[in-house]
């Protein structure tokens, strides 16, 4: 069974996510918000997919406080985690949002917040797990 890691800050987001990727798609899955553990789980290649919340307002990272796009970044270009699928989630969904924040990032794909088409979302992340 495949697993999504949901790096996200608001257990409501997390608890939705959650219900739509076991129900619709029979996907594991596994939360957290810690940096550390986001790099630990991405290392280990037992998570097949990231969801990544743009904005963590309580994450830290060596002391500094880190976003959804610095840790994109930063596991993009490890070696290690380059070819693991992340998907950025995020309520910034003004136009050229998308297009600016995958640049950024470097992440392969981006779903706006609230998650209105729950079909397309679980397509969406099984298509980018079985690429």
């Amino acid at each position: 069974m495949a697993t999504v890691l949901i790096v996200e800050d608001d257990k409501a987001n997390i608890l939705v996510f959650s219900k739509i990727l076991k129900k619709r798609a029979g996907l594991d899955v596994r939360a957290t918000e810690d940096v550390e553990e986001v790099v630990e789980l991405a290392d280990s290649g037992q998570i097949d997919l990231i969801l990544m919340d743009v904005a963590l307002s309580r994450s830290l990272y060596n002391g500094q406080s880190i976003d959804g796009i610095k840790i994109t970044q930063m596991l993009k270009a490890r070696e290690r985690t380059q070819h693991l699928p992340i998907i950025l989630v995020t309520a910034h969904a003004m136009r050229g949002d998308r297009e600016n924040f995958l640049g950024q990032s470097g992440a392969d794909d981006y779903i706006s917040k609230p998650v209105v088409d729950q079909q397309a979302f679980v397509d969406k992340i099984l298509s980018l797990i079985k690429a």
